[in-house]
């Protein structure tokens, strides 16, 4: 009887905890419904973040780097300033400068977060890769980005740039850095989508 106990609540424990890892963001997943895509997540301060890159095909206005598929299965979709402000699933959002600045300063200061946001190693950014060390878990892929002017690609394993919704700037680590650049509104590039959830 008492090892039938057992078994029950350890049956019901199982399920219990099963619901959760499906449903539940908190786990350090999430899904897109509109794909079945499943991203990695980090909690971050007060925020959750995507710790991949945006892979959704959004059509027009979305390109794999190089217009290889390959690409955007490691480094996600690169996407026109019109694109990412729509593009994240629901419940999650493009950030904004507001909501990229906390993040940096979570991370001690935009001299300090690029190193703590890099993916460490070489294994997609070029050496040196100056001061990865992917603390925070928010694992930056270095997706390059596109000019809108005249089509070329650049920057793949170089340069992470991501997207905001304020006024078209954008956050932008460097293979030779260790600290964030912003640059402001250039609506002729196409760059990363990391989304934020909503709170």
């Amino acid at each position: 009887m008492t090892m039938l106990l057992i078994a029950a609540t350890a049956l019901i424990m199982i399920n219990f905890n099963s619901c959760n890892k499906d449903n539940d963001d908190d786990d350090g997943f999430m899904t897109d419904s509109r794909d079945g895509k499943r991203y990695k997540t980090v909690e971050i301060g007060n925020q959750w973040w995507m710790a991949e890159n945006l892979n959704y095909d959004a059509g027009s206005g979305s390109w794999a780097y190089d217009s290889i598929p390959s690409n955007a299965e490691i480094y996600g979709l690169l996407y026109d300033r019109e694109t990412a402000c729509d593009v994240c699933p629901d419940g999650w959002h493009l950030p904004s400068d507001t909501e990229w600045e906390e993040l940096i300063d979570y991370l001690g200061g935009a001299y300090f977060a690029g190193g703590k946001m890099k993916e460490a190693g070489t294994t997609h950014w070029i050496s040196p890769n100056t001061g990865a060390t992917n603390e925070s878990g928010f694992t930056a892929l270095p997706g390059g980005g596109r000019s809108t002017l005249h089509g070329g690609f650049y920057g793949l394993g170089s340069n992470a740039v991501f997207c905001s919704s304020t006024n078209g700037s954008s956050r932008d680590l460097s293979w030779t850095t260790h600290y964030v650049t912003y640059t402001s509104s250039n609506e002729a590039r196409v760059y990363s989508v990391r989304c934020v959830r909503d709170n």
